[in-house]
């Protein structure tokens, strides 16, 4: 199968080399053409050629560990939250105020009410300046007043 001047891969000896890349002998400036490496192999072979840098990826925009769906949804839920709790608010202080309103109204009818109970029963204790009339005794006649 192999010709006689050959060996057979599983005779022959395997030796690994880690290659050393000579240094260049012209600084490389930016945005040049680098200087050409040289590297020799232990055989004797020289490899000639340029230093490539491994791509870099670009980098990913990291993903937030929250869909925006779900960010979206809960902001949704505690606006609405907010504005029922508003509401409910709102509609407590209208009762409120209903019933604050109700009371000084109540209060204003009971404080007027006084005032004219006292002046009727201080008018009728005494003559001064009023005119009392009994009825029982007057006589109308031809919707005219005759006491």
């Amino acid at each position: 199968m192999y010709p006689d001047h050959t060996r057979a891969p599983a005779q022959r000896v395997v030796e690994v080399h880690h290659s050393t890349p000579l240094p260049p002998a012209v600084p490389v400036q930016p945005n040049a053409v680098p200087a050409v490496a040289s590297i020799v192999l232990p055989d004797g072979r020289v490899v000639t050629g340029y230093a490539v840098n491994p791509a870099q990826p670009e980098p990913v925009a990291p993903k937030p560990a929250v869909s925006r769906t779900a960010v979206n949804v809960a902001l949704g839920g505690v606006g609405f939250l907010a504005v029922c709790g508003g509401l409910i608010l709102l509609t407590s202080f209208i009762a409120a105020l209903t019933v604050f309103i109700t009371q000084l109204i109540t209060l204003a009818a009971v404080i007027f009410g006084g005032w004219i109970a006292v002046q009727i029963f201080s008018a009728t204790g005494h003559q001064g300046g009023s005119t009392t009339v009994n009825i029982r005794k007057a006589v109308i006649k031809r919707n005219h007043f005759h006491g």
